[in-house]
């Protein structure tokens, strides 16, 4: 279930963008999938992932919060319980991320993490707690940060600022991403563009193939697959993903609050 939910993020997060203006995440947003999963050899729907936005205010500035959450179906939660939060601070203009934050139970492991980007000393000070059966363990951290590194949630709303206008069909694009502390190492290929159905009605989209070159959670060639709406909100409508142990897939049910 752990790479399952990390193939989640990786569809939603194909992104090449350094820290680019905000022209396409609203505030208040609401993201709502489906996702399912190989069980006996049927594609099963067993969770849902929300995606929203909100202001924060601090004592010095206003920020954009950006949530992640996954949620298994109670009737699988015997079987395998997720209840996951993700999330992340950043600069409304630009998404650039400031403070992170992971919260993930998943079966009988607990995890939180906690990220603070440092981008004049480029750097990020990691915090990451882990609750076991034999007690709760802490490690603390600092790694570098050349200026492109984001952690995951930050990456999933930057896609959607890429202007796709300029890539040609069969280019690819690579990018860094923080999870688990580790720096991971994407390439995504610009695959042209596809009309799909989706429960917001036919959509013309950006279709994206995406592969790890430091990770072997996916696998196959081409057969990782990302669909973005071809409009000004450029949102995840469907992706379909192969890991080691099954495929799965990710499907729209709802959106609210976008950009039109």
């Amino acid at each position: 279930m752990k790479y399952y939910c990390f193939s989640l993020f990786l569809f939603l997060a194909s992104s090449n963008v350094i820290f680019s203006q905000n022209i396409a995440v609203n505030t208040n947003e609401k993201l709502v999938y489906t996702a399912s999963y190989t069980l006996s050899g049927l594609l099963t729907e067993i969770a849902q992932i929300s995606l929203e936005t909100s202001h924060v205010k601090t004592s010095t500035a206003t920020l954009l919060k950006l949530k992640f959450t996954a949620t298994t179906f109670s009737k699988f939660d015997n079987f395998f319980k997720v209840r996951d939060l993700y999330e992340s601070y950043v600069n409304p203009k630009t998404l650039t991320p400031l403070l992170y934050k992971r919260d993930i139970s998943e079966g009988g492991f607990k995890k939180m993490e906690q990220y603070k980007f440092n981008h004049k000393e480029k750097n990020i000070d990691c915090v990451i707690r882990k609750f076991q059966k034999n007690g709760e363990f802490e490690d603390k951290l600092t790694v570098p940060n050349s200026g492109s590194t984001r952690d995951l949630v930050a990456t999933i709303y930057n896609v959607r600022n890429i202007d796709f206008s300029k890539l040609k069909t069969g280019e690819s694009k690579s990018f860094s991403f923080l999870f688990d502390a580790k720096e991971k190492f994407m390439v995504v290929k610009y695959l042209g563009k596809e009309t799909i159905s989706t429960n917001l009605g036919k959509k013309e989209c950006y279709k994206l193939a995406v592969s790890l070159k430091n990770d072997n959670s996916l696998k196959g060639t081409n057969d990782n697959l990302l669909w973005l709406s071809a409009d000004v909100a450029k949102i995840p409508v469907l992706a379909k993903f192969k890991i080691a142990i099954g495929t799965g897939e990710l499907k729209i049910k709802s959106a609210t609050g976008l950009l039109n």
